[in-house]
C-alpha cells in the first residue's frame, strides 16, 4: 500500500485477512515439527492480522510477531482466538529487515519477505539462517522473476536458479512453484509468480 495510507485504511486492510486459514507453508512446517513431537519458539515476520500467529499459538508454540504497521499488531491482539487460547504472542512494530530476535526454531514469513528491497534482502536472508537453531525451519514465499511486481526496487524477485541458490545450506522439504492470475488482498488483479518453501536447517 502507498506510504500515505491512513491508519484506518491499514486497519481495514488487515481486517480482510481475519478469519482466513493459515497459509499452506506454515501448516506443512508445523506438521513436520508435530511428527517429531517438537514444539518451540517461532518468529512471524510480517505477521499481518495474525492468521499464522494464531495457528502457532494454538499448537503450543511461543511466538514473536513482527510487522511494520502498528495496525497489524493491533488487529492481531484484538483477535478473539487469543482469549480462547489463553495465549498471547510477543509483538514488535518493525520492518522485518530491521528486526532482531533471539535464536529460534521456526521463522515464518507468509508473502512478506518479497516486500523487502533487493538491496537489503541477502543480509536479512542470512540473518534468518544464522538465527535458526539446528533442525529449525524457514517457511514462506519468494516471488519469481515473472511476477507482475518484478522490477519494483522496493521488492525482491528471483529466478528459479537464484531461489535454489538461496536455499543452499538447507534441506528443502517443500518447494512448489506457482504462476497464476488472481487478486491481491485489496481485490486488485495481479499476475503472481511464487515459490512456496519449507526448508530445514541441518
Amino acid at each position: 500500500m502507498a506510504a500515505t495510507t491512513t491508519p484506518e485504511e491499514w486497519r481495514a486492510y488487515y481486517q480482510r485477512g481475519v478469519g482466513k486459514p493459515p497459509w499452506e507453508t506454515l501448516l506443512n512446517a508445523l506438521d513436520r515439527f508435530d511428527a517429531d513431537r517438537a514444539i518451540g519458539h517461532a518468529v512471524d515476520l510480517g505477521c499481518g492480522g495474525g492468521r499464522d500467529t494464531v495457528e502457532m499459538l494454538r499448537r503450543g508454540w511461543s511466538v514473536l510477531a513482527v510487522d511494520a504497521q502498528a495496525a497489524a499488531i493491533q488487529t492481531l491482539l484484538a483477535r478473539p482466538e487469543l482469549a480462547e487460547l489463553g495465549a498471547r504472542p510477543d509483538t514488535r512494530v518493525s520492518r522485518f529487515e530491521d528486526a532482531r530476535w533471539p535464536e529460534t526454531d521456526l521463522v515464518n514469513s507468509s508473502f512478506a519477505l518479497p516486500l523487502c528491497p533487493r538491496a537489503g534482502f541477502l543480509e536479512m536472508w542470512q540473518r534468518i539462517h544464522d538465527g535458526l537453531r539446528p533442525g529449525g525451519r524457514f517457511c514462506g514465499q519468494l516471488y519469481g522473476d515473472r511476477d507482475e511486481w518484478a522490477g519494483d526496487p522496493t521488492n525482491s524477485h528471483f529466478t528459479r536458479a537464484e531461489a535454489d541458490d538461496l536455499l543452499r545450506g538447507y534441506e528443502v522439504e517443500m518447494f512448489r512453484e506457482e504462476e497464476t492470475d488472481s487478486k491481491t488482498l485489496r481485490g486488485k488483479p495481479k499476475h503472481w509468480h511464487i515459490f512456496h518453501i519449507v526448508a530445514r536447517k541441518p
